[in-house]
C-alpha cells in the first residue's frame, strides 16, 4: 500500500532503517520530493537513497586548478586522491574536491588517472561538451607524457618501446601480461641519473589499466614505491610519505571545439627516494 512497504518487501526488516533515513531526507523520488511512511505506492515511481559516505581518511594533498574555462577545468591531481567516486572512496577524490572548489557541479573527467598516480587531469565543464573532449582520448589523439622514478639500471637500455597484452580481470587487484598479440604501447626514455635512482620519461601510446606500472616492471626497473609490481604487497594502512612516483607530466592536444592547440603541465615534483 506504501512506498515503505515495497522497500521492507524488497529488504525484509529494513523497516526501522527506512524511517530514520527518511526523516534526515535521505529518500526522495526521481523530483526530489521526500519518500515517507505514509507514501501511497505508485507503480513506475523511481527511488532514490542517498547513503551516508563512511568517514574516510583525508588525503593531505591539495589538488590545483591549473587552467578554467567555460568548457573544461585542468586539475593537478595529488598521489592517494582517486579520479571519481568509487568503492570507500567518496568525498576523497579529484572529482569531488574540484566540483567544490570550482562551484561546478557539472563536471565530469574526460579520462581518469589511477588513484596513486599524480598530475594532469582533464575535466569537463559542461555536458554538452563532454562527449567531443572524450573522443580525444578514445581516439588517441591526445598526447601524454610521463615522469617515473626508479632504481637506475645500466643494462637496461634506452630509449626502448615496450610492447606486450594486458589483461586485468575485474575483481583481481593486478594486470597481467599474457602471451598473444599486444594490446598495449609504451615508449620509455632515461631522463636524468641521481645516485642510484633516475627519472625517466614515459610516452604511453595505448591506455591499459597500469600499463606504465607493468612496463617499467618488465624492463626490470619498477617504479620506486609500486606495491603492485613486479609483486603485490598489500598494505592495511597506506603511508602518504611513500607514494608511488609517478606523475602525469603533460598533457597536448588540440581543442575538438576551437581548434586551437593546448598545452598542461603539472607543478609537482617527484622526490628521489632516500638510498
Amino acid at each position: 500500500m506504501t512506498m515503505f512497504g515495497y522497500l521492507v518487501e524488497r529488504f525484509p526488516g529494513s523497516d526501522e532503517f527506512w524511517t530514520a533515513q527518511s526523516h534526515l531526507g535521505l529518500v526522495v523520488d526521481q523530483n526530489g520530493r521526500t519518500i515517507t511512511p505514509d507514501t501511497a505506492y505508485q507503480p513506475g515511481r523511481l527511488i532514490y537513497y542517498y547513503r551516508e559516505p563512511i568517514p574516510e581518511r583525508p588525503v593531505p594533498f591539495s589538488l590545483t586548478v591549473l587552467h578554467q574555462d567555460e568548457r573544461i577545468v585542468v586539475v593537478d591531481k595529488p598521489h592517494f586522491l582517486a579520479t571519481i567516486p568509487r568503492g570507500q572512496h567518496v568525498t576523497e577524490t579529484a572529482l569531488v574536491r574540484a566540483r567544490r572548489q570550482t562551484g561546478i557541479m557539472d563536471l565530469t573527467p574526460a579520462h581518469r588517472l589511477d588513484r596513486m598516480t599524480a598530475g594532469v587531469l582533464i575535466l569537463v565543464a559542461d555536458p554538452r561538451f563532454r562527449q567531443p573532449y572524450q573522443d580525444l582520448f578514445a581516439r588517441r589523439e591526445v598526447v601524454k607524457t610521463y615522469e617515473a622514478v626508479a632504481r637506475y639500471d645500466e643494462t637496461v637500455s634506452l630509449p626502448a618501446t615496450v610492447y606486450s597484452r594486458i589483461v586485468k580481470q575485474s575483481g583481481v587487484m593486478v594486470a597481467e601480461e599474457l602471451p598473444g598479440e599486444p594490446n598495449s604501447e609504451t615508449v620509455v626514455e632515461l631522463a636524468e641519473i641521481v645516485g642510484e635512482y633516475a627519472r625517466y620519461r614515459l610516452r604511453p601510446i595505448t591506455g591499459k589499466t597500469h600499463q606504465l606500472r607493468l612496463h617499467m616492471a618488465s624492463l626490470g626497473i619498477p617504479i620506486s614505491g609500486d606495491n603492485y609490481y613486479p609483486e603485490y604487497k598489500p598494505v592495511t594502512r597506506e603511508d602518504f610519505s611513500r607514494p608511488l612516483r609517478l606523475l602525469a607530466r603533460e598533457i597536448e592536444f588540440t581543442d575538438p571545439l576551437t581548434n586551437e592547440p593546448r598545452h598542461f603541465t603539472s607543478q609537482q615534483h617527484l622526490s628521489i627516494p632516500a638510498s
